[in-house]
């Protein structure tokens, strides 16, 4: 007895591949398949996409009148395709977060179908003074280069400024007040050991900026100066559709091995890049300044990172004397002859020894002050 002929779908017949999958293919990585062959036959050969990172309760973000050819759900992501007259759209949706990509028989068919989608999408919090929008850059196994934005507390300077020293204060005080025009070299360089208050700086500078600077931070910055497609796609990024000119401040943490004197090679290669995006052909037309933080001396960075006129700012952010640390906790209990760190005088108001606490669990009262 002969099994019946299942007649292929219209999307099935579509693709133009033949696909081999395993186990570790989910279903939502077939409805991504599917979504491609139209696109790939020519018979849609205009595609748009755009991503939302937090999508507004109840919507499906479907365009009017879509029909909904597959529907996947994985533990960490669903996928949706559906399909209109002259178009496909793909929906991929994670936690709060949505990718929706369209193709079509016409570019202003596939923008329009694409706009329809999304609009009105976005849940925009209630702004709050204290927050200001950060972006994070991350290299996904499974979509590349993505970034991601959320809202992040930040003081203001006047606020933090007691939990630095008086020279990095002085220092600080002219940064936070530095204006696009104002600019002379693209690097900013903050040093010193950990628990002196480096991030929570340059959060608070993020505040201060946010008129004129958009500050992403790059949470992998070894693979971004080792790989030339991701570097390219977050310096180059995006022309400004604002026309106001408006900085991007990329954000390095602990970049100890790129800017060492002794770097290896693999390493210098990746210093050379990250030269050439501030002051090089790559930084040429693109308003990029390049912010790196690190625990490495002064002595110890190579000195093409630190050459006049390069950097911006340079400044060594160190421990409170102790008269300051004792000015900042209203006494001198647990405090030495050296002064204290940021993270160490957090401890000690919460009651512990910071000779007992690792610099990294200073609490969370003490927010991002490695």
């Amino acid at each position: 007895m002969c099994a019946d002929h299942v007649q292929p779908s219209a999307t099935e017949e579509s693709l133009p591949l033949r696909l081999t999958m395993d186990d570790s293919d989910s279903p939502a990585d077939v409805v991504d398949a599917l979504f491609l062959g139209r696109f790939a036959k020519g018979e849609q050969p205009y595609a748009r996409s755009r991503s939302v990172d937090r999508v507004r309760s109840g919507l499906t973000l479907l365009p009017p009148g879509a029909r909904i050819l597959r529907a996947a759900r994985d533990d960490d992501r669903s996928a949706t395709l559906a399909e209109g007259d002259g178009y496909t759209v793909l929906v991929s949706r994670w936690n709060r977060g949505a990718d929706v990509s369209v193709t079509a028989v016409t570019d202003e068919q596939a923008e329009k179908v694409l706009a329809q989608a999304v609009d009105g999408a976005e849940d925009e919090p209630a702004p709050q003074p204290e927050n200001v929008p950060m972006g994070f850059w991350y290299f996904s196994p499974r979509r590349g280069p993505h970034r991601t934005s959320r809202q992040i507390s930040a003081g203001t300077w006047e606020e933090i400024r007691p939990n630095y020293t008086a020279p990095v204060a002085e220092a600080m005080d002219r940064l936070m007040k530095v204006a696009p025009e104002e600019i002379a070299g693209r690097l900013l360089l903050l040093h010193g050991p950990p628990g002196t208050g480096k991030t929570s700086a340059l959060r608070t500078l993020a505040r201060s900026w946010r008129d004129w600077c958009q500050v992403d931070c790059v949470l992998d910055p070894e693979r971004l100066f080792n790989d030339v497609g991701y570097l390219m796609d977050i310096a180059i990024g995006e022309d400004d559709s604002t026309g106001k000119g408006r900085w991007r401040l990329l954000l390095l943490e602990d970049c100890d091995e790129l800017i060492r004197g002794e770097a290896k090679h693999a390493a210098g290669q990746a210093m050379s890049r990250l030269l050439n995006l501030t002051d090089g052909l790559l930084g040429q037309g693109r308003n990029v300044l390049v912010g790196v933080t690190t625990n490495e001396d002064l002595e110890r960075m190579h000195p093409a990172v630190i050459r006049p006129g390069r950097c911006l700012a340079r400044i060594e952010v160190g421990p409170l004397s102790r008269a300051e640390a004792v000015r900042w906790l209203g006494t001198d209990q647990g405090i030495g002859r050296e002064g204290a760190s940021l993270a160490e005088l957090y401890a000690l108001r919460r009651g512990i020894r910071p000779a007992s606490v690792p610099a990294q669990d200073a609490g969370a009262d003490a927010g991002l002050y490695l």
